[in-house]
């Protein structure tokens, strides 16, 4: 073990944390831990790449979330057994998301996450609110597309359901992490791309896409024409004060449900 780590701390509004703190786990790989008001990233690498990137996705979303950074060298301990006492698992509608240290529970249908590797474990409001809807809504034998799958979690739900299952994400850290947890949980997906869904040419019984309100107008015409007709579109990611606009471009669709769980909003339509 080396005798210095650099610690990355990311000041912010406590409402945005979690989201984050998914985002810095996916492209960081290693301990994330959350407070409040704040993240602590730690790492035996130069972590200046990932101020880099957080700087980056302040200036695409337009000043909605204001970051303070403070990059440190500090001498090793065991901080990554820190950071796991840190994580706790969830339950969310018909599932239990846990960290591969903790047991499955018989009640719920298990997923085994571990939070590091990517984007999405569970504890975000957005992939929380996304995990009841696809109880409620993906049936056994159903066709499933999960677009910008991160972690592959809500794709897993959707598997563990019996569905059929396709992802995708243009990031191929996500994509790696996502082939990943599929294998952790014994699972198989029926396709995988780095890319977006401008890349298939099916349609499916549910789409999936837990991204961000400027992405979800962007590709809306792409996610309402892979949704096969009285199929569902299950939309994640929406801070609440972009509702409305991405109401606007999902408008010929009918709202079947609204969910609202700290500032993120989640909507569901059927086709």
């Amino acid at each position: 073990m080396q005798s210095n780590y650099y610690e990355l701390t990311i000041t912010l509004n406590d409402d945005f944390v979690e989201f984050i703190a998914d985002f810095v786990a996916n492209i960081a790989g290693d301990g994330v831990e959350i407070g409040y008001e704040k993240i602590i990233v730690r790492s035996e690498s130069d972590l200046t790449f990932v101020k880099d990137a957080l700087v980056s996705l302040e200036g695409t979303l337009n000043g909605d979330i204001h970051m303070d950074y403070q990059l440190e060298e500090k001498e090793n301990q065991d901080w990554i057994q820190k950071y796991k006492d840190s994580i706790e698992p969830i339950e969310a509608g018909k599932f239990y998301i846990f960290p591969s240290w903790y047991k499955p529970k018989e009640e719920y249908i298990n997923i085994k996450i571990d939070p590091a590797l990517a984007f999405g474990s569970g504890h975000h409001a957005t992939t929380f609110s996304c995990l009841e809807a696809i109880s409620s809504y993906v049936k056994e034998n159903d066709s499933v597309i999960d677009v910008g799958c991160g972690s592959g979690i809500l794709g897993l739900a959707a598997k563990k359901l019996g569905a059929t299952v396709e992802l995708c994400d243009t990031d191929p850290v996500s994509v790696e992490s996502c082939k990943e947890n599929f294998t952790l949980n014994d699972e198989k997906y029926d396709k995988l791309w780095e890319g977006s869904i401008d890349k298939t040419d099916k349609t499916y019984d549910v789409v999936i896409a837990n991204i961000i309100a400027d992405v979800l107008r962007f590709i809306a015409k792409d996610l309402k024409n892979t949704t096969k007709e009285g199929g569902y579109l299950i939309l994640s990611g929406i801070l609440d004060k972009k509702e409305e606009l991405v109401k606007e471009s999902f408008k010929d669709l009918t709202l079947e449900k609204r969910t609202l769980k700290d500032e993120w909003v989640t909507l569901v339509y059927k086709k």
